[in-house]
């Protein structure tokens, strides 16, 4: 990572995880890795495949594949609208479950994690859950409201099944507890860029470059930015000040604007710089 400490592959591979490892086996191809999202069962499977088809083609490295929820605290309302929608189209978390292993299996080149809420894990079954995840191939599981000291069973579960259990900090997140996060999160640390919900544009400056130099001083872990990324002045920005930027709410405009046409020239636009 350039402007910032490098962790290396070997502290890496020490770890409880092994989600890190890829991420940073990859610090010699790109300055930055992009990770995109998918709410499952939005509008529908068919296009969510055809969207992971676009990102394999386009040099995508990550893809967070969100179960819908109805009440997704984290969520702005583009996504809380796709959430809905999903649901009331009947989407299961079984369903979400097989498409995650078929897409595992044919995208091998990206990585795969889930993003949802723990009532679902819950009602499916902690272990059974996490124990899937990783028969599938899924590496690493983003749950907001999964609080690592609240939820013992989820992060030991974590652990055994070797699936990363990402965290989450804001710019309002103390040292003592960022480095709490730090010691916690596998694969790496997930860096909201600002306080809220999803959706809303980042003014990306000064303030953005003081949290990031704290998380940077503190992580064990490779560093994702996301919230309010939304075009490759963002990503150019980011460059040397984390590994990982994410691009959500925006990717769904393009879609529901201008298709999977739309998407794919939007894909096209995220240049991002060679190390």
């Amino acid at each position: 990572m350039r402007n910032g400490k490098r962790l290396s592959i070997e502290k890496a591979s020490n770890s409880k995880f092994r989600l890190a490892d890829r991420v940073i086996s990859k610090r010699n191809e790109k300055t930055i890795q992009i990770m995109t999202h998918q709410i499952l069962g939005y509008p529908d499977f068919e296009t969510n495949y055809e969207m992971i088809r676009l990102f394999s083609d386009s040099d995508i490295d990550l893809v967070e594949l969100q179960l819908p929820f109805s009440e997704p605290i984290a969520d702005g309302p583009v996504f809380l609208q796709a959430n809905q929608a999903s649901l009331v189209n009947g989407t299961t978390t079984q369903q979400c479950m097989d498409f995650a292993r078929r897409v595992a299996s044919e995208f091998p080149n990206l990585i795969f994690l889930f993003m949802t809420y723990y009532n679902i894990i819950v009602q499916y079954g902690v272990e059974r859950f996490i124990k899937e995840c990783a028969d599938i191939g899924v590496q690493g599981l983003i749950v907001p409201d999964a609080y690592p000291e609240e939820s013992s069973q989820f992060m030991e579960a974590c652990r055994e099944y070797k699936v990363d259990p990402i965290l989450i900090a804001t710019p309002y997140t103390t040292d003592s507890r960022l480095a709490y996060l730090s010691a916690e999160t596998g694969g790496f640390i997930y860096c909201a860029a600002r306080k809220g919900v999803t959706g809303a544009k980042t003014s990306f400056g000064k303030e953005t470059d003081k949290f990031l130099t704290r998380v940077r001083n503190l992580a064990k872990t490779p560093i994702a930015v996301g919230f309010g990324i939304q075009n490759g002045e963002d990503l150019h920005f980011l460059q040397g000040k984390c590994d990982i930027a994410i691009i959500g709410t925006q990717l769904l405009k393009v879609l529901e604007q201008e298709g999977l046409s739309g998407v794919k020239r939007y894909l096209g636009s995220l240049s991002v710089l060679k190390a």
